[in-house]
């Protein structure tokens, strides 16, 4: 085992005195190419190219000697530090940072970013890394091959955005560059590099717009609760957007961060809106035009980001990106049927009778999901009278699909 291991930051800056000593000290050096052709790497030093982060902690863990691992920035923050403290490495590690390549990137862009999310981007994680982007007004991408700018502007197609691209930060090739997001795809892009990803209009602000007390998004932010009384949404919401089956259908699908939900025959925004509440990233499909209007009022009033798509399902749904969960609020058996062909994990749908509830119920447990459903019956009552105010039953149903990590 290694007798010493440094992890050292670098942000293109000169290196600290530490960082020169543990350097000077080092019998073998890790790092991308443009780290190992630091003057201050030892020319009698072994040096490890850093492709496989799990292939060169093992051989790290195997030298005799000292070693020093240069990365980009700061090292624990979504960097090498994680992998070389691994149990299996048994690696003690200490590390000499550098201003991360996302804070650079926001001082390169002049902007703030304690309200940013920041997701890193590869090609197993990409598309939960558009999702973030959909769901968000404020996204830093960490890039790699394969899921970089223009990979990320072809899957955020129909989604205006703005990228603030930043190629090489600390070196001499540093560029920083803005395109929109459909424009993307249209240039070749350096590695490495981190995007930023902004547009939509800004979340509704607390009492205190001068800044937030929590990075990232604000857990606080809009109303307290979920599913919010009809008035929470003007009035008037259609059949099967009362406020416990929307609640149900909710807690069935528990969209998430990286979650592209689909909501089919959206209505009011009702359920849309609370969806997207959670931080999932959200399509809204309706065939009314008036559904549409006023399920887009509705994301603006509570800050949230979602796609309206105007259209008769299931043939508009053949051209949109992959869900991980959906709700069928309209369009019955059929719509069930083509949802579950693209395969999401978890589905969601009501049924006015009992005969529908079974021809969705065996329509799912074809297609392969475990199937359950419940008889919801709520009734409203005005409490100064205790006379019934409302009454709604519905049968709920929920497929899960076992194949798919949840």
């Amino acid at each position: 085992m290694a007798d010493r291991v440094t992890v050292i930051g670098w942000d293109g800056s000169p290196l600290t005195a530490a960082a020169r000593a543990a350097l000077g000290a080092a019998t073998l050096v890790a790092g991308a190419a443009h780290h190992l052709a630091l003057p201050e790497v030892p020319p009698a030093a072994e040096r490890v190219r850093l492709g496989s982060l799990a292939l060169a902690a093992r051989r790290i863990a195997a030298h005799r000697g000292t070693a020093v691992v240069l990365a980009d920035g700061d090292p624990g923050f979504f960097g090498v530090v994680r992998t070389l403290r691994a149990p299996e490495f048994g690696l003690e590690v200490e590390v000499v940072p550098a201003v991360s390549s996302v804070a650079a990137a926001f001082a390169r862009a002049g902007m703030p970013w304690d309200d940013a999310q920041v997701v890193v981007a590869h090609p197993r994680t990409l598309r939960r890394a558009v999702n973030v982007c959909r769901a968000h007004t404020k996204v830093a991408v960490l890039t790699s091959p394969g899921a970089g700018p223009a990979e990320l502007g072809l899957l955020l197609e129909g989604v205006h955005r703005t990228f603030v691209i930043c190629e090489e930060l600390g070196t001499e090739r540093e560029q920083v560059t803005v395109v929109t997001s459909d424009k993307a795809a249209d240039h070749t892009w350096r590695d490495p590099n981190v995007v930023i990803v902004i547009g939509g209009p800004a979340r509704t602000g607390g009492p205190d717009e001068r800044g937030g007390w929590i990075a990232g998004r604000d857990p606080a932010a809009g109303p307290r609760g979920w599913s919010l009384p009809a008035e929470a949404y003007g009035g008037g919401l259609g059949e099967g957007e009362a406020g416990l089956l929307r609640a149900a259908q909710l807690a069935r699908l528990g969209p998430r961060p990286g979650d592209l939900v689909w909501d089919i025959g959206c209505g009011s925004g009702a359920f849309a809106t609370e969806a997207g509440r959670g931080g999932a990233a959200v399509i809204a499909v309706d065939r009314d035009p008036d559904a549409c209007a006023r399920t887009e009022a509705t994301a603006r009033r509570f800050g949230v980001q979602l796609q309206v798509v105007h259209g008769t399902a299931p043939h508009v749904l053949e051209d949109l990106p992959e869900p991980d969960v959906v709700r069928v609020g309209g369009g019955g058996a059929a719509v069930v049927s083509a949802v579950a062909d693209r395969r999401p994990q978890r589905i969601v749908t009501h049924a006015a009778t009992r005969d529908a509830a079974e021809l969705v119920g065996r329509d799912l447990t074809e297609h392969g999901y475990v199937v359950e459903c419940a008889l919801l019956q709520s009734v409203g009552l005005d409490t100064r009278t205790w006379a019934e105010t409302e009454r709604s039953v519905a049968f709920l149903l929920s497929g899960v699909l076992p194949d798919r990590t949840p």
